[in-house]
C-alpha cells in the first residue's frame, strides 16, 4: 500500500533532505486506540498490534519517520478511556489483535477461524464514541475469554499439539518473571468484584484496602489473606496473567517489526497512577497531598488530577542517624526503577509526561471539599518553605525562604531565584533515577523526551540543563506579539522538540479554519514569510500568497518546523493527515476524548487531500525549508530542491 502511495524515491529524497537541514529525528505520535484497521479485523477500537496498523506503519516509514510516539499503554476500564489513567505494569488489553489468535503457529488456533471477521462484521456501524469504546471493551473480554478456555482445554490434552506446548511453556516464563505485579494487578479485579464496589477508596479502611500495606499488628493477617485470596481465585489470577502474556508477547513483535524497519518505539512515562496502582503501592504515597497542574497560560484555572504523590521520606533507607538521608535506595527508588526497567524493557526511548511532576510537582491538600480551590491554592512540594496555608511542606522544602520570590505567583517558573548544586542534586533524585535507569538499559540520555510545554520552574530547568535535554515547543501556541515567546520557533534550541500540536491541541486543519474565520491568516502568513523568505524584497509577496491560500500555509506552518535549529521534529497524525477533529480537549470529560482513529481508507483520503493542499506535502515543506536557508543553501541543494518539487507536484496531482 505505501509504495502505490508515495512515489518509489520519496523515502531516498526525504531522508536526504532531513539531513541536509540537521533534523535527527522525525517522529510520528499516535496513541494506540487512533490506529487502523482492516475491516475483517475491526471490533471498534484500534490496536498497534493489528495488520492495519502495520501497513499504516509501513507508510510512516516510507513517508520518512524514523520513530514512532505511542501514548501511555496500560490498562484502562470499562469508564474511563484516558490512557493517563492507565496501569503502570499491566499492559491495555483492548490492543490484543484478535484475529493473530486465530492462526495455528504461533497461537496454536486460540479462537476459531473467522470468529474475528464475524464480530467486526456485526458490529453497531453508527455509535457515539462511549459507547463504542465499551462495545468494544466487552467483546475484547468475550474474545479472550474463550481464548483462554481454549488454551486451558488444549494445554490439559495428552496430545497437546506443540505450538500449544511452546506457547505454554513462554506463558509459564513470563509469569515467573512478572509475578511481582501480576499478583497485584490482579488481586485488585478480585477484590472489587468480590466486594461489587469498583471505587477502591470506599474499602480502604478494611485490611483488604490494606493488603499490601498493613499496618504493623496486621501484617500476620495480610500473608494469611493473600495466600487465601490466591488460593481461591487461582483460575481468575492466571487467566489474567495469560491475556497479559498475550498483550506482552505482541507488542514484543511490533518491536521486532518496527526495529527491522530502524524506526524508534518511543513509550510514555506518564505521570499519573490509576486506581490499580494507587491501591496497590499506596504505602509509598503521601497521604494529605495529590498531585495536579497549577494556573498556567495553557489551563489558567488549573487541574487538580488526584494523581498520588511520592513520599520524599521513602526515596532512601534511613541511615545510622533515622533521617532519610542515606545512599541505599528506599521503597520509592526500588519501585521507580522496577518500573524503568519495564519500559526500558519495552522501548527504545520515552517521552517524559509532565516531568514536573519528577522535579516539582505542584501538591494540593486531599481532604479540601473543593478540588479546583484546592489545587489553586496549591504549592510546589519541595519548594514552599514557610507557607502559611501549607505549613506541612515546609519539613520537604530543599530551599531557604531568601530563595524565593514573594512578588510573583508562587507557581510562576521564577519563584524559586537560585540554586546550589547540592540543592540541584537534591531536586533530581527522581529525574536521575530515569537516566541511570536509561543508561543501565543501554538507552542515550537523548532518547528522553522532556514534556515541558508552557511552565518550566528555575529547579526543572537546572534538572534538564545538567543532563542537556530539551524541550517541547508547540507552535502553534507561538505569541505573534511577543519576540521572546517560547513557543516561536526562531526561539527553539538545538535539542527541543518542536511540533505544531501535540495529542491536547487543534488540529493544524482545524487551526487554519479557525485563524481564516478570525481574519488572523495574514498575520500568521507574515510571520512565516518572515522565517522562510530569507530576501526581504521577495517577502512581501510570499505573505501574500500564503494569506490567500490556506493550504499553503499550513505546508509553511510545517516547512518552520524543519526551518528551526531543533534537530527534532515530531508531528501528530491528525496534523499529518489533514484530520480536522481534535483528539483530545484537556480539562474536559467528554466520550469524543481519546477516541478519534485513523479511518480504514486513510491511503485514500490522504490521497485525495493531498490534491488541495489539505494534509502534509512533506516534499513541498522540506523544500520550503531548505529554502529558507538561504541562496548559498539552494545552490548547494539544488538537485536536491528539484527532486523535492517534482515530488510534491506529484502527490498533489494524484
Amino acid at each position: 500500500m505505501s509504495r502505490a502511495l508515495l512515489p518509489e524515491n520519496h523515502h531516498r529524497l526525504v531522508t536526504e533532505a532531513l539531513a541536509a537541514l540537521d533534523v535527527r529525528n522525525w517522529v510520528l505520535s499516535i496513541h494506540d486506540p487512533s490506529f487502523p484497521s482492516l475491516p475483517d479485523e475491526d471490533t471498534g477500537w484500534g490496536s498497534p498490534y493489528s495488520e492495519g496498523a502495520a501497513r499504516f506503519l509501513a507508510f510512516a516509514r516510507e513517508l520518512g519517520f524514523n520513530g514512532i510516539q505511542l501514548g501511555p499503554q496500560g490498562q484502562v476500564t470499562e469508564f474511563n478511556a484516558s490512557p493517563y489513567d492507565g496501569t503502570l505494569f499491566s499492559r491495555n488489553l483492548l490492543n490484543v489483535a484478535l484475529a493473530p489468535l486465530e492462526a495455528p503457529e504461533p497461537w496454536g488456533a486460540l479462537l476459531p477461524p473467522g470468529r474475528v471477521a464475524q464480530l467486526a462484521a456485526s458490529r453497531p456501524s453508527a455509535l457515539p464514541p462511549g459507547e463504542r469504546f465499551r462495545h468494544a471493551f466487552r467483546v475484547q473480554t468475550t474474545l479472550l475469554n474463550e481464548a483462554w478456555r481454549t488454551f486451558q482445554k488444549k494445554r490439559a490434552a495428552p496430545d497437546a499439539a506443540p505450538s500449544i506446548r511452546a506457547l505454554a511453556s513462554r506463558f509459564d516464563t513470563f509469569r515467573q518473571q512478572h509475578r511481582a505485579w501480576l499478583v497485584r494487578d490482579a488481586l485488585f479485579d478480585v477484590l472489587c468484584e468480590e466486594k461489587r464496589e469498583p471505587d477502591w477508596r470506599r474499602w480502604a479502611d478494611s485490611l483488604d484496602g490494606r493488603l499490601w500495606n498493613p499496618r504493623p499488628e496486621e501484617e500476620a493477617a495480610a500473608v494469611a489473606r493473600l495466600t487465601q485470596l490466591e488460593l481461591r481465585y487461582a483460575d481468575t489470577l492466571e487467566r489474567y496473567a495469560f491475556c497479559q502474556f498475550l498483550v506482552h508477547a505482541q507488542h514484543h513483535g511490533l518491536r521486532e517489526r518496527v526495529g527491522a524497519w530502524r524506526l524508534k518505539l518511543y513509550g510514555d512515562l506518564q505521570i499519573g497512577l490509576s486506581p490499580r496502582d494507587a491501591w496497590a503501592w499506596q504505602g509509598l504515597f503521601l497521604r494529605t497531598y495529590l498531585m495536579g497542574a497549577p494556573p498556567s497560560r495553557t489551563n489558567p484555572d488549573g487541574q487538580p488530577w488526584n494523581y498520588p504523590v511520592m513520599d520524599p521520606e521513602q526515596y532512601f533507607e534511613p541511615d545510622d542517624a533515622g533521617t532519610n538521608a542515606g545512599s541505599r535506595n528506599g521503597p520509592v527508588l526500588r519501585f521507580m526503577n522496577a518500573r524503568m526497567d519495564k519500559m526500558l524493557g519495552e522501548y527504545d526511548g520515552l517521552r517524559l509526561d509532565h516531568p514536573h511532576g519528577l522535579v516539582c510537582p505542584w501538591v494540593y491538600r486531599a481532604d479540601l471539599p473543593d478540588a479546583l480551590w484546592s489545587v489553586q491554592h496549591g504549592a510546589r512540594l519541595f519548594s514552599s518553605p514557610d507557607l502559611p496555608d501549607h505549613p506541612e511542606l515546609a519539613h520537604f522544602a530543599l530551599v531557604r525562604p531568601e530563595q524565593v520570590d514573594r512578588a510573583v505567583p508562587r507557581y510562576a517558573d521564577r519563584w524559586v531565584k537560585d540554586l546550589t548544586p547540592e540543592q540541584v542534586r537534591r531536586y533530581s533524585v527522581l529525574f536521575d533515577t530515569v537516566v541511570e535507569a536509561s543508561r543501565r538499559n543501554g538507552r542515550q540520555v537523548g532518547d528522553l523526551l522532556a514534556e515541558v510545554l508552557s511552565t518550566l520552574p528555575y529547579p526543572l530547568e537546572r534538572v534538564l540543563a545538567q543532563y542537556g535535554l530539551g524541550r517541547f515547543r508547540v507552535t502553534q501556541k507561538a505569541d505573534l506579539h511577543n519576540p521572546s515567546d517560547v513557543y516561536r520557533s526562531e526561539n527553539v534550541g538545538l535539542e527541543d522538540w518542536v511540533m505544531v500540536g501535540n495529542h491536547d491541541t487543534k488540529s493544524l486543519w482545524r487551526l487554519v479554519a479557525d485563524w481564516q474565520w478570525k481574519g488572523t491568516l495574514h498575520a500568521q502568513a507574515e510571520y512565516l514569510a518572515a522565517r522562510l523568505c530569507p530576501e526581504p524584497s521577495e517577502r512581501e509577496a510570499f505573505a501574500r500568497e500564503l494569506s490567500t491560500s490556506p493550504g499553503r500555509l499550513a505546508q509553511a506552518k510545517v516547512a518552520d518546523l524543519f526551518a528551526s535549529r531543533a534537530r527534532n521534529v515530531m508531528m501528530f497524525f491528525t496534523d499529518l493527515l489533514g484530520m480536522p477533529e481534535t483528539y483530545n480537549a484537556p480539562g474536559t470529560v467528554d466520550e469524543r476524548n481519546w477516541s478519534l482513529r485513523v479511518p480504514q481508507d486513510w491511503a485514500r483520503e490522504y490521497r485525495e487531500r493531498l490534491k488541495g493542499d489539505a494534509a502534509v506535502n512533506l516534499p513541498a515543506a522540506l523544500a520550503m525549508a531548505l529554502r529558507a536557508q538561504g541562496a548559498p543553501a539552494r545552490a548547494r541543494h539544488q538537485r536536491l530542491l528539484e527532486g523535492l518539487d517534482t515530488l510534491a507536484r506529484e502527490l498533489r496531482a494524484g
